[in-house]
């Protein structure tokens, strides 16, 4: 379901931009329909109130719980289906996040991730986006979302933004606590500053050095690291949020001293911060991950250098379920999906 197609049933249906926005905002927030100071009886017009359970019944079918894979750490990887049958990756984070996809598959083809192996399948609604929210919401309280499951949002720009434009106004998330990722693509940051909801901006930049991007991110968009953080620094002192670059760790492959010197060169004294994060490890793929050892005596070096390094763990490693991976191993299960068209 398109946001905007949702937006025209219920204006079709008799509501008034006062009723659009507590139909929206009842669903986002999971809130009963009765919830607040005037019931939905008193307030929605009778038209409206005959269509909602056929558009409520819509909206409840476009994202469910497959499986839950809860960690030690507070994270939980879930597995949801959509209502064509394909499914998609959703991680509960601590302290309120959510982790959401944005397509099913990914045309970039990083070649630690396996997302990437099964190619772009099609993209997700703004809708579809939302409704992960929503599903996480039944499981527990979301506060932040940021948008780097399955996909690439860059390449789904439309309905992404049409999702954290949402969240922002009636989802009741602040508009620092929507987390746009992406590879680099300047139609991204030419669009980013445009909307009412200006999100927060994570780069996935796993390297200095424009060749060895090349190879790991074999269909990115050709843009250098070094342009891709001018391109942050320009977005995040418009925005006053500090850019969150993402550095998945490879042993051997971009953990090397020739990297730190690169990393404090481009990042000393910017407005950013960077994630530093050991791969999750996928059994049949060839490389390899570091030990929490090295990868803290990584962070502690950068830090010291002028570097504001964060080290994370990649939520779901001690349960397999990360970049693809729950996907992967139902996919392999023979659990069904319709094949369908990419878009």
């Amino acid at each position: 379901m398109h946001i905007e197609s949702l937006r025209r049933r219920l204006r079709a249906a008799g509501a008034m931009p006062l009723h659009e926005q507590r139909v929206l905002r009842d669903w986002l927030q999971r809130r009963s329909r009765d919830a607040g100071r005037r019931r939905a009886d008193d307030f929605l017009p009778k038209p409206l109130r005959e269509a909602l359970p056929a558009i409520d019944a819509e909206l409840d079918g476009l994202a469910r719980l497959v499986s839950t894979h809860p960690t030690d750490g507070g994270s939980a990887r879930l597995l949801v289906a959509l209502a064509d049958g394909q499914t998609v990756e959703s991680v509960l984070l601590p302290r309120g996040g959510l982790c959401v996809s944005s397509q099913v598959g990914c045309a970039v083809g990083c070649q630690f991730c396996m997302t990437g192996r099964s190619g772009l399948i099609r993209q997700l609604t703004g809708g579809e986006i939302a409704a992960q929210v929503v599903l996480a919401r039944s499981l527990r309280a979301v506060k932040k979302v940021v948008f780097m499951g399955m996909g690439e949002p860059a390449h789904n720009l439309d309905h992404v933004l049409d999702a954290i434009e949402l969240l922002g106004t009636e989802g009741n998330i602040g508009h620092k606590s929507l987390v746009f990722s992406t590879v680099g693509d300047r139609r991204a940051f030419e669009r980013l500053p445009l909307g009412p909801v200006k999100p927060a901006l994570a780069l996935s930049l796993h390297t200095t050095k424009p060749a060895l991007r090349d190879i790991l991110l074999p269909r990115a968009p050709r843009i250098t690291p070094a342009e891709l953080v001018a391109l942050g620094e320009q977005y995040a002192r418009a925005t006053h949020y500090p850019v969150q670059y993402q550095w998945t760790l490879l042993e051997g492959i971009n953990d090397g001293e020739d990297e730190l010197d690169g990393i404090v060169d481009l990042l000393r004294g910017k407005f950013a911060v960077l994630n530093m994060i050991p791969w999750n490890s996928i059994p049949d793929l060839q490389f390899r991950r570091p030990s929490w050892e090295r990868a803290r005596e990584i962070a502690r070096t950068l830090h010291r250098r002028g570097v504001l390094t964060k080290l994370r763990d990649s939520a779901g490693q001690e349960v397999d379920g990360g970049c693809g991976q729950l996907r992967a191993r139902a996919l392999a299960a023979g659990e069904k999906t319709i094949p369908v068209r990419a878009a």
